[in-house]
């Protein structure tokens, strides 16, 4: 039995490569960057090169990166800063439908303190339309916070498009882009984007590193309040050792990524094209502005989680958007917003590809995937009871 992770957009494993320019900062070059002394400045000066690689993939000026523990801090620094810091000019805050929860969960908490929240619809592929944007912008629109690849099914949003008409009408603009950095080219300038997210652990460095793009001149009120870190915006002793990790991670994206992303996309097309012989199996997301890594399928009369778990028996490491990362089996609300029926949500599977993920494990995954759908259809509650 093989062992084929396909699971990348959970997480990633760090790039050896990447542990081996972290070792040092763990035992050797340990210091608190804000420190005077020599152990102090050395931190500091790995902390200051690491902020310019990350900038440069995003073509961002250094002083614009501020570095967070996990793209959840980040998304929730982008849409609680920009609310408190503006709230004199208006309370109004414009989402998608299908943000990562970590947005709509500090949307929902913004409500209770008194903004007020448009989620805006999106298409059956997922694609948010810039013209609903303009339209639902506001007076009182302080933020327009759109995710720019979808973490479940990896439609690619017209990021540039939205941000556009948000910098014409005076109004803050955030992606999360923590699925897509690293991915797919991603300019703040061309973008028109104020605020964007970024995350270590979906690009092949390590977990507890992200930061946050900050355009010059937004005003945005911290979340930690201390020793004044991250030009004031985010106090608390900086991770180096995680920090010099992703921002090696970063360097080798950078050098890889056009060569990887066609790679990939041939696997990807090879998995969608082939698993979509499967009777009663359908596509979620766009067919062509996708993350070249993901493929998300729904398939008839099954549960997704069920399906997962029979993968991994064979050896497969595969996810569901059904469960919603809670202990409760909820539909996934990014499938529900693109039309599915809470049964056909149900049925949801995500592949999602990476740097060591090979054609051979890609037939695998085809030659135990369709046996996995038939085995478990005929044992399926929702057999004789689909509508």
């Amino acid at each position: 039995m093989m062992k084929v992770y396909m699971d990348y957009a959970a997480t990633t494993p760090v790039d050896p490569r990447v542990v081996k320019v972290m070792q040092t900062f763990f035992s050797e070059k340990f210091g608190n960057t804000m420190s005077l002394h020599r152990w102090g400045r050395e931190a500091k000066q790995a902390l200051e090169e690491s902020r310019e690689s990350i900038a440069k993939l995003m073509n961002a000026k250094p002083t614009e990166i501020i570095f967070a523990s996990s793209a959840t801090e980040a998304n929730n620094q982008a849409l609680k800063g920009i609310a408190f810091a503006n709230r004199k000019k208006g309370k109004h805050i414009l989402i998608s439908s299908i943000e990562h929860h970590c947005v709509l969960e500090s949307a929902n908490w913004l409500e209770q303190e008194g903004f007020k929240v448009t989620r805006l619809p999106v298409d059956e592929y997922g694609i948010v339309h810039p013209e609903s944007v303009e339209k639902s912008i506001r007076p009182d629109t302080i933020l327009v916070s759109i995710i720019h690849a979808n973490n479940e099914i990896g439609t690619i949003e017209p990021i540039a498009e939205i941000g556009k008409i948000c910098r014409e009408r005076g109004v803050y603009f955030h992606t999360d882009a923590a699925q897509s950095y690293g991915k797919i080219p991603i300019d703040v300038e061309r973008m028109n984007v104020d605020l964007l997210t970024a995350s270590s652990h979906k690009m092949y460095g390590p977990k507890g590193a992200a930061a946050l793009y900050v355009r010059e001149g937004v005003n945005l009120e911290p979340l930690l309040h201390g020793g004044g870190h991250e030009f004031g915006l985010r106090s608390s002793t900086v991770n180096v050792t995680s920090i010099v990790g992703f921002a090696e991670a970063v360097k080798l994206c950078k050098k890889e990524m056009k060569k990887e992303s066609k790679r990939l996309t041939k696997l990807r097309d090879r998995l969608i094209q082939c698993t979509l012989q499967i009777k009663d199996s359908h596509l979620n997301g766009h067919p062509k502005k996708r993350l070249p890594n993901n493929a998300n399928f729904w398939f008839a009369f099954i549960e997704g989680e069920s399906l997962v778990m029979d993968l991994d028996a064979h050896g497969i490491a595969a996810s569901t958007g059904s469960a919603c990362s809670t202990e409760k089996l909820e539909p996934s609300h990014v499938l529900l917003a693109i039309g599915l029926k809470p049964h056909e949500a149900h049925g949801s599977l995500r592949l999602s590809l990476g740097r060591w993920t090979t054609r051979k494990e890609v037939n695998y995954v085809l030659e135990v995937l369709p046996r996995s759908v038939k085995r478990l259809r005929k044992i399926s509650p929702y057999k004789g009871k689909w509508e």
